[in-house]
């Protein structure tokens, strides 16, 4: 079977501690965090590839990616 190339959209946060989390809307129940940007974007790459390949595993289908872009939306604060 050949490999499909993916792309999932990801959510970064950054915390009040400092650390940062993120996830991937079209994969409820995945989500990752760490100390660093850097090594929370190892995680979650890491995290959706064995979320993918349990579902292959359990013979289940997995989400296609739907999620495309993002954007900020300003508001007033006052």
């Amino acid at each position: 079977m050949s490999d499909i190339a993916m792309q999932y959209f990801v959510i970064y946060e950054s915390g009040d501690d400092g650390g940062w989390s993120a996830y991937a809307p079209d994969l409820p129940g995945l989500g990752v965090s760490g100390d660093s940007l850097d090594e929370v974007r190892e995680l979650i790459r890491e995290g959706i590839a064995i979320h993918i390949a349990g579902l292959r595993e359990d013979g289940l289908p997995f989400p296609k990616p739907s999620a495309k872009a993002g954007e900020f939306i300003e508001i007033s604060a006052a």
